[in-house]
């Protein structure tokens, strides 16, 4: 199991830096489907393997090719901060069903937003 969790890290850590895709977008539906863990447990499973340090890498390529706004960074990374507490807090008491529902709808939504093509 813990060589699938590793490819795992490695494949999401590609699309990561290839794409700049947020981890979770990936890494949740692997770990409830290939893995079957529950929403709540593939969720927090997720925020755990992408706290600050993970990305550190793929940023600093970033940052050298003059593609990071730092400010932009730390004002997101503020808010993610306050706003995980409250969201993890908030999603321990809803049920697993909707939870699932509301991530597969955001996933589609945005999923369409970019395949529109307009901003």
């Amino acid at each position: 199991m813990s060589i699938g969790y590793l490819l795992l890290g490695i494949l999401v850590g590609v699309f990561s830096g290839i794409v700049g895709i947020g981890g979770g977008i990936l890494i949740i539906p692997v770990l409830v489907y290939v893995f079957h863990m529950d929403q709540h447990r593939a969720q927090g499973t997720s925020l755990g393997a992408l706290l600050a340090p993970i990305g550190a890498l793929a940023f600093w390529e970033y940052y050298k090719a003059g593609n990071a706004d730092l400010a932009a960074a730390a004002w997101i990374a503020g808010g993610f901060l306050v706003g995980g507490y409250f969201g993890g807090m908030w999603a321990q008491h809803i049920p697993e069903t909707i939870l699932r529902r509301s991530f597969g709808a955001l996933l589609i939504v945005v999923g369409l937003r970019f395949l529109g093509g307009s901003k």
